[in-house]
Protein backbone atom coordinates (compact mmCIF):
# COMPACT_ATOMS: atom_id res chain seq x y z
CA UNK A 1 0.00 0.00 0.00
CA UNK A 2 2.94 2.29 0.52
CA UNK A 3 4.05 2.31 -2.82
CA UNK A 4 0.88 3.25 -4.45
CA UNK A 5 0.42 5.93 -1.72
CA UNK A 6 4.22 6.94 -2.96
CA UNK A 7 3.29 6.87 -6.63
CA UNK A 8 -0.13 8.79 -5.78
CA UNK A 9 1.82 11.36 -4.09
CA UNK A 10 4.08 11.86 -6.64
CA UNK A 11 1.65 12.46 -9.80
CA UNK A 12 0.14 14.89 -7.00
CA UNK A 13 3.42 16.62 -6.72
CA UNK A 14 4.04 16.58 -10.21
CA UNK A 15 0.60 18.15 -11.26
CA UNK A 16 0.65 21.25 -8.79
CA UNK A 17 4.48 22.04 -10.06
CA UNK A 18 3.05 22.23 -13.81
CA UNK A 19 -0.02 23.82 -13.13
CA UNK A 20 1.25 26.36 -10.35
CA UNK A 21 2.92 28.73 -12.44
CA UNK A 22 -0.04 29.27 -14.53
CA UNK A 23 -2.26 29.95 -11.64
CA UNK A 24 0.34 32.36 -10.52
CA UNK A 25 0.16 34.15 -13.88
CA UNK A 26 -3.46 34.02 -13.93
CA UNK A 27 -3.66 35.70 -10.64
CA UNK A 28 -1.53 38.52 -11.42
CA UNK A 29 -2.83 39.21 -14.80
CA UNK A 30 -6.66 39.02 -13.65
CA UNK A 31 -5.53 41.38 -10.27
CA UNK A 32 -4.30 44.02 -12.25
CA UNK A 33 -7.13 44.12 -14.89
CA UNK A 34 -9.18 44.24 -11.39
CA UNK A 35 -7.58 46.69 -10.00
CA UNK A 36 -7.77 49.27 -13.18
CA UNK A 37 -11.21 48.84 -13.74
CA UNK A 38 -11.57 49.49 -9.59
CA UNK A 39 -10.57 52.92 -10.99
CA UNK A 40 -13.38 53.67 -12.85
CA UNK A 41 -15.36 52.85 -10.14
CA UNK A 42 -17.03 55.34 -6.80
CA UNK A 43 -14.81 55.74 -3.94
CA UNK A 44 -17.00 53.06 -2.11
CA UNK A 45 -17.01 50.67 -4.39
CA UNK A 46 -13.34 50.91 -5.60
CA UNK A 47 -11.94 50.31 -1.95
CA UNK A 48 -13.68 46.87 -2.39
CA UNK A 49 -12.14 46.20 -5.92
CA UNK A 50 -8.86 47.26 -4.37
CA UNK A 51 -8.56 44.94 -1.69
CA UNK A 52 -9.35 42.33 -4.20
CA UNK A 53 -7.27 42.45 -6.73
CA UNK A 54 -4.29 43.58 -4.15
CA UNK A 55 -5.04 40.49 -3.10
CA UNK A 56 -5.28 38.45 -5.98
CA UNK A 57 -1.41 39.68 -7.22
CA UNK A 58 0.15 39.01 -3.30
CA UNK A 59 -1.78 35.31 -4.13
CA UNK A 60 -0.01 35.22 -7.40
CA UNK A 61 3.36 36.24 -5.66
CA UNK A 62 3.26 33.78 -3.10
CA UNK A 63 2.12 30.45 -5.23
CA UNK A 64 5.24 31.91 -7.67
CA UNK A 65 7.05 32.02 -4.93
CA UNK A 66 6.71 28.37 -3.82
CA UNK A 67 6.80 27.07 -6.50
CA UNK A 68 10.18 28.49 -7.63
CA UNK A 69 11.41 27.20 -4.04
CA UNK A 70 9.85 23.39 -4.44
CA UNK A 71 12.67 22.18 -5.46
CA UNK A 72 15.37 23.48 -2.71
CA UNK A 73 12.38 22.74 -0.31
CA UNK A 74 12.20 19.36 -1.21
CA UNK A 75 15.96 18.44 -1.06
CA UNK A 76 16.41 20.18 2.59
CA UNK A 77 13.22 18.48 4.25
CA UNK A 78 14.53 15.15 2.29
CA UNK A 79 17.82 15.80 4.21
CA UNK A 80 16.16 16.49 7.44
CA UNK A 81 14.28 13.24 7.25
CA UNK A 82 16.84 11.10 6.35
CA UNK A 83 18.75 12.08 9.25
CA UNK A 84 16.27 12.25 12.05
Amino acid sequence: MAIGLEVLASNIAGFLSTIAPVIAIILIILGGILYGVAQTQPPDTRGKWQTAAISMIIGGIIVGAITAAAAGIESVSETLLKNG
